[in-house]
């Protein structure tokens, strides 16, 4: 397994909301691989249940849902109503490994 962060820096500043979106959309995928692995596979998962997107921002920077939504729409995508899930955008000041964006996923399975 390759290691390694898509987008490294901080929003707005040196990662475009465009590009933290793209790499929330990763992660989420990213995810999805764990939880495939964990379920047995992704046809297990009944529902995801909540998503937690930490945004590394510049001080002012308040458009944390835009970058979420990368991994938001690509979970409704993947899983059509059953994607549908509460979620938590929330800007940090620094994310490990310098990631512009890390995600947390938490589904219900069979």
């Amino acid at each position: 397994m390759k290691e390694g962060v898509l987008s490294k820096g901080v929003i707005p500043s040196q990662v475009s909301v465009e590009e933290g979106a793209a790499a929330a959309r990763q992660a989420a995928l990213n995810g999805l691989a764990v939880l495939a692995e964990a379920a047995g596979g992704l046809d297990k998962v009944r529902r995801i249940v909540r998503v937690g997107v930490f945004v590394c921002s510049d001080a002012g920077f308040t458009e944390q849902p835009k970058v979420a939504n990368g991994a938001s729409e690509f979970l409704q995508q993947v899983f059509g109503e059953a994607g549908r899930h509460a979620r938590a955008a929330v800007g940090n000041i620094a994310l490990p490994l310098g990631a512009c964006v890390e995600v947390e996923l938490l589904a219900e399975v069979a």
